[in-house]
């Protein structure tokens, strides 16, 4: 029985992957590459000793999707496939709306279609919008500030209708917070196409020599330094995360929700700072005005997740700079080099 992994070449996706198949899972990747890179599941098969299937398409293609499911024996789906860039979703909402919510129907259709009913969902906590108090809580109320995290809300929404329709479907809902750092080997880690849209990639990027200097969205949040304040997790722990939920699947019913962070806040100046100490550098910066659809403060509470999943992310922001850096330093254009 293998796991199916959509978006499965992405960088969370990649990570997860990597983390499946040292647990002894039989893994099975679609990805249509728009985002990442082929070369990034080879990495992981080398890292793990083990192989892994891909099938090269947009999960949107209910054709191709259905002849996986005939030809593979899948168990259950982590479902990452989707755009995922705020500042981008404002600009191209359309793209959003149809890209995110299609390739989900059509998953859920096909899976239901072989009874493949155990699915976990990649959510953001996007869809907390602008919270009164932190940090967050998985029953806080739901509402959202840009149309990237509309549409993972839609999304959670859908998947709840469909567990009121069919009681065998059994889903977790991971609204995970920033994820940032790479695998400890330096061999796999974020690869943005042009300029990043998420801060540590950048900063990394500044701290190598391929941009100039780090933009700062806003100095003027109602945060200790007038920056933005993030719960960051490392990538690997966000990955443990998602096999933890995988494990937790058979014992649940219905729908179950969990944050993945760290319940910690670093504003992007302390981050800023924490990177410049790492890799002994200065990383120079030029504040921009906000950013629509960002909000000041966003950190999680996590102690559902411990309690439920038996999850704790472990690796502390030290780790996470080191990590991030080690993979831009190793391969400066991503897998491109």
């Amino acid at each position: 029985m293998s796991i199916l992994v959509t978006g499965g070449a992405g960088y969370i996706g990649s990570h997860t992957c990597l983390e499946l198949l040292r647990k002894g899972y039989d893994v099975v990747v679609v990805d249509n590459l728009s985002n990442s890179s082929k070369e990034s599941l080879e990495r992981v098969k080398k890292l793990a000793n083990k192989d892994l299937t891909f099938y090269e398409f947009n999960v949107e293609d209910k054709e191709k999707l259905t002849e996986v499911f005939e030809k593979e024996n899948i168990e259950s789906v982590i479902h990452f496939a989707g755009l995922k860039a705020v500042g981008e979703s404002v600009q191209k909402p359309l793209a959003y709306y149809y890209n995110n919510l299609v390739s989900t129907l059509v998953l859920c259709e096909v899976m239901s279609k072989f009874q493949v009913k155990k699915l976990v969902f990649s959510s953001s906590a996007t869809v907390y919008g602008n919270p009164h108090t932190v940090p967050i809580k998985e029953d806080f109320p739901l509402s959202v500030t840009n149309p990237y995290g509309r549409t993972k809300l839609m999304q959670e929404e859908m998947l709840r209708d469909l567990v009121v329709a069919d009681s065998e479907w059994k889903i977790i809902l991971l609204r995970y917070f920033n994820p940032i750092g790479a695998d400890e080997s330096g061999m796999i880690g974020e690869d943005p196409l042009g300029i990043p849209n998420n801060l540590v990639p950048y900063i990394t990027q500044v701290a190598v020599g391929k941009l100039k200097e780090l933009q700062v969205f806003g100095d003027d949040y109602d945060t200790p330094d007038g920056s933005g304040v993030r719960d960051y997790i490392h990538v690997t722990d966000l990955a443990i995360g998602h096999v933890k939920s995988i494990e937790k699947l058979e014992q649940i019913e219905g729908v179950k929700t969990y944050n993945l962070g760290t319940g910690k806040g670093y504003s992007v100046l302390e981050m800023v700072t924490a990177f410049s100490e790492v890799c002994k550098k200065t990383i120079p910066y030029v504040v921009k005005a906000r950013r629509p659809g960002d909000i000041a403060t966003c950190y999680a509470d996590p102690k559902l997740a411990k309690e439920e999943l038996g999850f704790t992310a472990v690796r502390e922001l030290k780790k996470m700079c080191e990590d991030a850096y080690r993979w831009q330093c190793n391969y400066p254009n991503g897998y491109r080099d």
